[in-house]
């Protein structure tokens, strides 16, 4: 099982809207999550509008068809691997 999945098809995510949603709307998108039985993580509203959570995959399929998502990708953990180029 990767690690961006969880046990009984709850997924980690992060969706992110389109410029200029309204917050309602990602207000709302959140508390569908909510409902059915999702959690979120993390809100963001400056590098991009939306947020982190963990859904079950019902939610994904209603998110993806929501008007003003603008995508919705895998959240997992990121790692910088740096080679310095200039050394032999």
């Amino acid at each position: 099982m990767s690690s961006n999945v969880q046990a009984h098809g709850v997924n980690k995510v992060i969706v992110a809207f389109k410029e200029n949603t309204p917050a309602s709307e990602i207000d709302t998108a959140v508390k569908d999550v909510e409902s059915k039985g999702g959690k979120i993580t993390q809100r963001y509203t400056t590098a991009l509008l939306g947020f982190a959570a963990e859904v079950p995959d019902a939610s994904i399929q209603i998110l993806s068809v929501h008007p003003h998502v603008d995508y919705i990708e895998p959240d997992g953990e990121v790692t910088i691997y740096a080679k310095s180029l200039l050394s032999k």
